[in-house]
């Protein structure tokens, strides 16, 4: 925990009595482009309570990426903060496609780090997030067969026939032959490293 914001694990009462006595705590704080806020820091560590009170003081610090790259979202998602998560999505479901250190979004990171049902809500607030790709070209499919993901592969693919019901070619060509930056498809890496269980 940084130890300059070693308030956020205490009470919301404190976050008042800080305000109290420095009314631009929170705005000082925001004024930096890259800092790891009380957001940041109540995310990574489970405070829910605390981070629920500082989305609505400063929802500013949502969408704000630490000095390591990280958004709050990303770094719930990190710390398998799941409650944390979903709330800062229903605050604003356009965090999902938040680009972060490497152009991962949290939906990368949540197939990277592996949970099918917060994947599919993160799907369900925001089923375009879907076609992100990172800096190396890669979409969320790419993501999951790289980290034998396959429950998680399962909900991809199955949300991509969902939505290609909508938009068919935007699909195939957004998502399932999307090449990364070394020209592969998720199914060509599924073949090249005998993933085979990605292929079926």
């Amino acid at each position: 925990m940084d130890t300059k914001l070693a308030w956020v694990a205490q009470s919301v009462d404190t976050l008042y009595s800080l305000i109290g006595r420095d009314p631009f705590i929170l705005k000082n704080i925001d004024a930096f482009p890259f800092v790891h806020s009380p957001l940041h820091e109540a995310s990574a560590t489970g405070k829910l309570a605390m981070a629920l009170e500082l989305i609505v003081l400063m929802p500013s610090f949502a969408r704000k990426l630490n000095t390591r790259g990280y958004s709050p979202l990303h770094l719930a998602v990190e710390n398998g903060q799941v409650e944390i998560a979903q709330e800062l999505v229903k605050m604003d479901p356009s965090h999902v496609r938040l680009r972060g250190r490497g152009g991962a979004t949290p939906l990368h990171h949540v197939v990277e780090k592996g949970d099918v049902d917060l994947l599919t809500e993160f799907l369900m607030a925001s089923p375009m997030s879907i076609v992100d790709v990172n800096v190396k070209g890669e979409t969320a499919l790419h993501v999951a067969v790289w980290h034998g993901r396959y429950g998680e592969l399962k909900v991809l693919t199955g949300w991509i026939q969902r939505m290609t019901h909508r938009n068919a070619a935007s699909m195939e060509t957004e998502v399932l032959n999307k090449q990364d930056l070394e020209g592969n498809t998720a199914l060509h890496i599924a073949a090249s490293d005998d993933k085979h269980q990605a292929c079926t």
